[in-house]
């Protein structure tokens, strides 16, 4: 199974949505910033669903997306924006970028997951 990449700038999430995805069995690699996540793939690594916060220093979520989107492993890869952001207009931009959903924070564990098993390949 390829690794869920999990961007947030708060450790705290990272940390969180790691045990919770590591528990549910799905492997995962975090990344506190999106300039990082883009060193990990360019560095070889394929990830079968990015999950990306939309506010971090640096590039935000959106603009990961669309330079992850140019990447071939991440190309077709799905691609889901977890924020506190609920606006309708930053939803739409997202969605052009490439974004396969859109998740508000909090989210429950219950939610998260079955969300996954929606978007990853079996």
């Amino acid at each position: 199974m390829k690794p869920v990449l999990l961007v947030d700038d708060s450790p705290t999430i990272l940390m969180s949505m790691s045990v919770l995805l590591s528990k549910a069995g799905y492997p995962n690699e975090q990344a506190p910033n999106a300039e990082a996540a883009l060193e990990k793939v360019r560095g070889g690594l394929a990830p079968g669903l990015v999950i990306t916060d939309y506010h971090m220093p640096g590039m935000h979520g959106v603009e990961l997306i669309q330079e992850l989107r140019k990447l071939p492993p991440t190309r077709f890869t799905p691609m889901l924006v977890l924020t506190t952001e609920s606006q309708q207009d930053k939803r739409d931009a997202a969605r052009k970028a490439g974004a396969t959903g859109w998740l508000v924070k909090p989210v429950e564990a219950d939610k998260l997951l079955q969300v996954l098993k929606q978007v990853l390949p079996n």
